[in-house]
């Protein structure tokens, strides 16, 4: 199953077992599901350490490619796209200058809005305006709870990329949603400027509820961009 054995390495490196197992999944000698050879067996066939072994697993699994099932053996997983960018929402979290970041999420999501446009399905545009709704009924409380506002805001764009229909797009997106900033940005903003911005995601909802591909993308552009000078501004930003 695993091919001819590679000779022992004089010093194993967890990175060796990253890449060797990165590549047998690649090549199709681990498929999706694919139980994994005993810990004994692969380290031999790797030529590295059982220790060495270990580390890379844990890796793999960091990564969203193997998944330990406690007292069943390490597995490949199904490999879904939203499972192997996860790790990507470390970054979109990080505090400190985040306008990079932004600038990705501006480009997929203005492509995004506008795929979203021609295939949103009503179930999904209706779940939109729900997290619209509930962003504005936050804004309508006495005290704002900003927790509330960034989990709205977030499942209000992850909808908009679900919608696409492009299940790897949708997964990015949603890796750089970055709600610990967007709670944090929420915090420190004005009245004016969070209505402005509840405006918006109105207005993008509009152009996808009218089927307007061109409209939703300049919208989603627009909206992406301000957020942009909010950064600049106030050192986070809301979208």
């Amino acid at each position: 199953m695993i091919g001819p054995q590679r000779p022992p390495a004089r010093v194993p490196l967890t990175h060796d077992v990253v890449e060797d197992v990165r590549r047998m999944v690649l090549d199709g000698t681990l498929r999706p599901g694919d139980r994994l050879p005993s810990e004994k067996d692969l380290a031999v066939h790797l030529g590295v350490s059982r220790g060495s072994l270990r580390e890379g697993v844990r890796a793999l699994a960091a990564l969203g490619i193997l998944q330990a099932r406690h007292g069943d053996g390490t597995y490949v997983t199904e490999l879904d796209a939203t499972r192997l960018v996860a790790p990507l929402a470390f970054l979109g979290d990080m505090p400190g200058d985040r306008t990079d970041v932004l600038a990705v999420r501006r480009t997929l999501e203005t492509e995004a809005a506008a795929l979203a446009a021609r295939h949103a399905s009503p179930a999904l545009l209706e779940q939109a305006r729900a997290s619209l709704d509930d962003m504005a009924g936050a804004f309508a409380e006495p005290v704002l709870d900003a927790a509330r506002v960034a989990a709205a805001d977030v499942a209000f764009h992850r909808t908009v990329a679900d919608a696409s229909g492009n299940r790897v797009l949708a997964a990015l997106v949603d890796a750089l949603a970055a709600p610990r900033a967007r709670e944090r940005a929420w915090r420190d903003l004005h009245e004016d400027t969070a209505t402005r911005v509840v405006g918006e995601h109105a207005a993008i909802l509009d152009a996808l509820t009218d089927a307007d591909p061109d409209r939703a993308r300049i919208l989603m552009a627009a909206h992406l961009i301000g957020a942009e000078r909010i950064l600049t501004a106030h050192g986070a930003a809301p979208a």
